[in-house]
């Protein structure tokens, strides 16, 4: 008599622990569910803002590329300028002595 009970409280108590496991593992499997969906949402939203970046950073090397480009130019304009400026000091220099002779002729004319 004691037997039948003994197996029924003792299938009753399987029972009830694997409904409560089933109910356990079910929890943990909507939390990965969740966790794995904000993971990708996540995963999108850094390749959106890695592509913005990135064209921000190409647009970048392009104005580095002509900022290049114009500095270069201003420094062949500087040295041309340069170049210019000591040409035209020697000219000063020569006309600056011939009117000094020019002046000595005068002189000694007078």
């Amino acid at each position: 008599m004691i037997l039948p009970w003994f197996i029924t409280t003792i299938l009753v108590c399987i029972s009830i622990y694997f409904i409560v496991m089933t109910y356990y593992y079910k929890a943990l499997l909507e939390k990965e569910r969740v966790s794995k969906t904000l993971l990708n949402n996540n995963f999108s939203d850094t390749e959106v803002v890695m592509r913005k970046l990135q064209t921000q950073l190409q647009r970048s090397f392009g104005n580095i590329d002509i900022l290049n480009d114009e500095l270069d130019k201003a420094k062949n304009e500087l040295t041309s300028l340069r170049t210019r400026n000591s040409q035209y000091r020697m000219e000063n220099n020569k006309l600056s002595s011939k009117i000094k002779e020019l002046e000595a002729k005068i002189e000694s004319l007078l």
